[in-house]
């Protein structure tokens, strides 16, 4: 059965020698230049020239409250580096039985 609309399937229908005319026909429609497309008028030497079209700069629009949200840091920097200056202090307190019951937590998660 054949996809009336993207053709799945009929790909595999079409024997070897059509589907490598098809393929070389595809690669060349690939090569060929983007033209704009022109009306048909008299046209000057100038205008012989074909002309190609180029891309214009992206733009991204974001809300008020996404530029916001940019703006401000995710994280408070200086309680990371009073973190990291415990660590390597060896004064961070750790509680191994909530370490284990985290843990525990997205185990079991994971299985539903």
């Amino acid at each position: 059965m054949t996809d009336a609309i993207s053709q799945y399937g009929r790909q595999g229908q079409l024997d070897n020698s059509v589907r490598n005319a098809l393929d070389s026909k595809l690669a060349a429609q690939a090569k060929a230049p983007v033209e704009a497309s022109t009306p048909n008028h008299a046209a000057s030497a100038a205008d012989t020239k074909p002309s190609v079209a180029k891309p214009g700069p992206d733009v991204l629009i974001l809300s008020d409250v996404a530029k916001k949200a940019m703006a401000e840091p995710s994280f408070d920097r200086a309680k990371v580096e009073s973190i990291k200056k415990a660590i390597q202090d060896g004064q961070y307190p750790l509680d191994s039985r909530r370490i284990a019951e985290s843990f525990m937590a997205i185990e079991q998660m994971i299985r539903e």
